[in-house]
This record gives structure tokens, sequence and C-alpha cells, in this order.
């Protein structure tokens, strides 16, 4: 399987938005995860999504301010990102579950394939 590929990292300013896309050829069939890393912590769960977009799971810090999504025919996964803060700021990786057909869930040891993460620094 090709390896992930995270883009649309950048510096932003407080309040506002971006877009992260994940290339994720070949994952059609499995559930996808965005994670995040800040200088000095442990790698923690963003959202997920299931095969068939039917189902999502967020952190509750970012639970109504971010929005997964995917796009099976385009191999593509998306992270809409709005009214960010300071405390977004963080390397964020996209991920494959381990196993086909099975749901999201936010462990990070059920997913494999990770990308090599793009950067998210806001600006207060």
């Amino acid at each position: 399987q090709e390896q992930l590929v995270e883009s649309g990292g950048g510096l932003v300013q407080a309040g506002g938005s971006l877009r992260l896309s994940c290339a994720a050829s070949g994952r059609t069939f499995y559930a996808m995860g965005w994670f995040r890393q800040a200088p000095g912590k442990e790698r923690e769960f963003v959202a997920g999504i299931g095969v068939g977009s039917t189902t999502t799971i967020y952190s509750d810090s970012v639970k109504g301010r971010f929005t997964i999504s995917r796009d099976n025919a385009s191999g593509m996964v998306f992270l809409q990102m709005s009214m960010l803060n300071a405390e977004d700021t963080a390397v964020y990786y996209c991920a494959a579950k381990k196993t086909k057909w099975t749901s999201a869930t936010s462990s990070p040891s059920d997913y494999n394939n990770w990308g090599q993460g793009t950067q998210v620094t806001v600006s207060s």
C-alpha cells in the first residue's frame, strides 16, 4: 500500500480555519483517523471516520470545531478545522485502521500506515 501523505498545514491566526488533506489511496475499506502531536506531548486522537462515512468520532477538544470527511472515489481524507486556537498547534497525522471493515477508534495503537505529518501552527 502507498504511504499516506498529509498536506494543508500552515500558520494561521487564532480563530481562523485550515483544511488538511490526506492522500489515502487503497484505504477504501479502512476506517481512517486524524491524530496530532504537540512538542513534548504524546500523540492524541483528533477525529475518526468509518468506511462508509456514516460514522464519525471526535475528541472533546475539537468537537463542534473540526469536521472529518472522506472521498473514497479520490482516495482522500480531509480534516476541516475552524475556530482554531493556540492549543491546536501540533503536527497532524492521518492513519488507517490496521483491520478492514472495523470502526474508527481513538487509540493510536489501532492504526498503522502513518503519514509524515503536516505542521499546524496557530498564532494568538
